[in-house]
């Protein structure tokens, strides 16, 4: 069973993806939160596998809201517009992806069911976008200590995922079972203290590893 916590200043935001995600097969809503602050308390108190929240609300947002989350919570942002300009804070400070709040109800649920499972970044393509965008804004690449710490097979594995590839694409571009890429993956993360692979995707472009354009 998926818990799901929501988080968003409009009561009928709320009860439109309450009564959505209850009609679903394997989902319950623990709770709901109407600002950032409330969302972290009910984080902790009721332990929810994955928290939709607004990014933007007033008192504490939810960009502000990320860092008192618990560390096992995977969150997805709600943005009203996809180049939010907060949006790329929010997968930097932990966010597991983001959703335009008119995404359509397949993709939310799917997008619940994918960030809850931890196995795939959640709208790659989008997100890459608008990583790049803000990426290209920011200074030189800040390269991390612990990149040292990756094999060359593995700084190849992350490169390809800060390009948005799955781990199907990895294996048959470096001729390698969707399996090896996948524990290529698992030990970069842990290498790279990244949570999930939205954070991967922000280190490939902060660390120079993929710069705005590549292919």
């Amino acid at each position: 069973m998926i818990r799901i916590l929501l988080a968003d200043d409009q009561a009928l935001v709320r009860a439109g993806f309450r009564a959505l995600l209850t009609a679903q097969e394997g989902m319950t809503v623990v709770g709901e939160a109407a600002d950032g602050a409330e969302a972290a308390r009910l984080a902790a108190e009721l332990d929810p596998d994955v928290v939709l929240m607004d990014i933007r609300m007033p008192g504490t947002d939810g960009l502000s809201a990320l860092p008192l989350m618990p560390p096992e919570a995977k969150v997805i942002m709600l943005t009203t517009f996809e180049l939010d300009e907060y949006v790329f804070e929010a997968l930097r400070n932990g966010a597991s992806g983001f959703l335009v709040k008119d995404t359509e109800p397949a993709e939310l649920i799917q997008a619940v069911r994918v960030v809850a499972s931890g196995d795939a970044l959640l709208s790659p393509g989008v997100t890459r976008r608008l990583i790049a965008e803000y990426a290209f804004r920011a200074k030189d690449p800040v390269v991390p200590a612990e990149l040292g710490q990756l094999t060359e097979r593995e700084r190849e594995v992350v490169t390809l995922v800060g390009a948005g590839m799955t781990n199907d694409e990895i294996a048959a571009r470096l001729f390698m079972s969707p399996a090896t890429a996948k524990t290529h993956v698992s030990r970069s993360m842990m290498k790279l203290r990244a949570r999930d692979r939205a954070q991967l995707v922000v280190i490939a472009y902060e660390s120079g590893l993929v710069r705005p354009g590549w292919t």
